[in-house]
């Protein structure tokens, strides 16, 4: 009888061993279409469960053009899923009693402040620039540290100048210059660099060698993919970005190995082996919505979600009644994501090198599979949804058919050349050259362009170099009665760069 149960035992294990093996193969299976359908040029994508990998699949290519294939040692940009690192290094200062989550901000960076408020800009707190609820639009500022040569701190005092988007705390503003300024607050406190923090406390104690901080490290290692952006359905190669300088808000490059060991450490809540890196205290704080979205309750969604909101380098929310915890990220080039269910000691990290990705289809797809949630496809469904998005954004074909042929400028080249002021980011310099106008941003020379006569006033903005987030845009020359040169007001259809808030005077 002893025997025979024995077998049974084995016979059994055998036959889920291969269940599961078979259901890695559908994975894989699907993935790779994913990737095709999409036209991503390259992707890796790892699941952990129960504390190990224990599946990655790698599709396309590292560069459009070339035969070399990703693996799970490939590294690609992680952008702000780097900021859960930032608020992991916050709470471990926090568990050392130097630093506290309502702690103002303007106690260690006197030079912080908000819209010239100097009540704002005195009560907002560590908590509140980890949370996104400052008052700040989404992306707003984001064309202040763009391809900038600016110190972060200079970058800081910038965003003391930006709009207020909403009331202090009474709602949610994506903002990368608060993480960038959680990194100042790192390295102010503790007298090293963001990235020093991050290789000392995290990545040397959790393994995790293969990841920088720096793209400045790239050119001593290799297995490194292509950026690339994406233009009239073609995908381009684009450089490499070095985001050295606004490292908290997203400056980590990583593969599926050590994003794995990343979303390991977090699903058994900051501990590591025997050391307890982040304390239950500090688990539970980054984990809890600060900042809370509305879910419509009236109908059901795809995800039965029931909540979702915004912890501190977490975005929170269900998925299907169990607890749902992660982070995308967007670099020049590249989009990822970390998602994890900690309740199941689950989680799947998926990299890409393209700007049409299909992060959240492959998450999604990965989770319904392990937790027997559905049979959609989700790769079909938000590659329609995608499609159809992209369809509908005419800001640019809207723009091109308003133009207006045969029209002449109002002056002569120059009365437009000259020295143009933003208070939200510095100097802006329009010069003649060969009888056409360029234009320079002082901080940004990446972002210098010749400027081709469009209409009237306005000018078509031809980049030097082609750009992930943004295409074609045009700047008109404002006038006063007088038919003097006032300023400049931008129109670069994009969703992140906001090149509208600059609004420079000429000087």
């Amino acid at each position: 009888m002893k025997n025979k149960f024995t077998l049974f035992l084995i016979i059994f294990s055998l036959s889920v061993h291969h269940s599961f093996a078979q259901d890695l193969k559908k994975l894989d299976a699907y993935f790779a279409k994913m990737v095709a359908d999409w036209d991503v040029p390259g992707a890796s994508i790892g699941i952990v469960k129960d504390g190990k990998l224990v599946f990655t699949g790698n599709y396309g290519l590292i560069e459009t053009g070339k035969p070399e294939k990703p693996n799970e040692n490939t590294l690609y940009a992680i952008a702000s899923n780097s900021k859960a690192f930032t608020s992991a290094i916050i709470g471990m200062l926090v568990q050392e009693g130097k630093l506290k989550w309502n702690e103002k901000v303007k106690d260690h960076l006197p030079y912080f402040s908000l819209y010239n408020d100097p009540w704002i800009s005195s009560q907002v707190t560590v908590r509140d620039i980890l949370s996104h609820r400052v008052g700040l639009g989404t992306f707003s500022g984001d064309v202040i540290w763009y391809k900038s040569e600016m110190s972060s701190e200079n970058m800081i005092k910038l965003a003391g100048k930006l709009p207020q988007a909403y009331d202090f705390r009474a709602g949610y503003g994506y903002s990368n210059l608060m993480y960038i300024t959680a990194g100042e607050l790192i390295k102010k406190i503790t007298g090293k660099t963001w990235g020093e923090n991050v290789k000392e406390r995290i990545l040397v104690p959790l393994g995790m060698n293969r990841t920088l901080t720096t793209a400045q490290d790239l050119a001593n290692t290799n297995n490194v993919t292509t950026p690339h952006g994406r233009e009239n359905d073609i995908n381009f190669p684009i450089k490499f970005e070095d985001w050295n300088e606004i490292g908290a808000t997203g400056g980590i490059i990583s593969s599926v190995n050590d994003v794995a060991k990343w979303m390991i450490f977090n699903l058994n809540h900051g501990i590591h082996g025997k050391d307890t890196i982040l304390t239950r205290s500090t688990r539970n704080m980054v984990w809890t919505p600060h900042n809370n979205f509305m879910v419509d309750h009236t109908t059901k969604n795809d995800l039965g979600r029931h909540f979702s909101g915004y912890g501190m380098g977490w975005n929170l929310g269900d998925f299907h009644g169990k607890m749902m915890v992660g982070h995308t990220g967007g670099f020049d080039g590249m989009i990822t994501a970390v998602t994890m269910i900690p309740e199941e000691n689950l989680g799947i990290v998926v990299l890409t090198n393209g700007h049409k990705s299909p992060i959240m289809a492959a998450t999604y797809y990965a989770f319904d599979q392990f937790l027997g949630t559905g049979t959609k496809d989700w790769s079909k469904d938000l590659l329609v949804r995608t499609n159809e998005n992209q369809k509908n954004d005419t800001r640019i074909a809207d723009m091109k058919a308003k133009r207006v042929m045969d029209t002449k400028p109002s002056l002569g080249l120059s009365a437009y050349a000259g020295i143009y002021h933003a208070e939200v980011y510095g100097n802006i310099i329009v010069t003649i050259e060969g009888g056409e106008l360029l234009i320079e941003f002082e901080n940004s020379p990446r972002l210098s362009a010749k400027l081709r006569h469009w209409h009237y006033d306005v000018w078509e903005i031809v980049w030097d170099e082609k750009h992930a987030w943004f295409s074609f845009g045009t700047v008109k020359f404002q006038t006063d009665n007088d038919m003097k040169v006032t300023g400049l007001e931008f129109q670069v259809p994009n969703d992140d760069i906001f090149f509208e808030e600059l609004k420079p005077i000429k000087k």
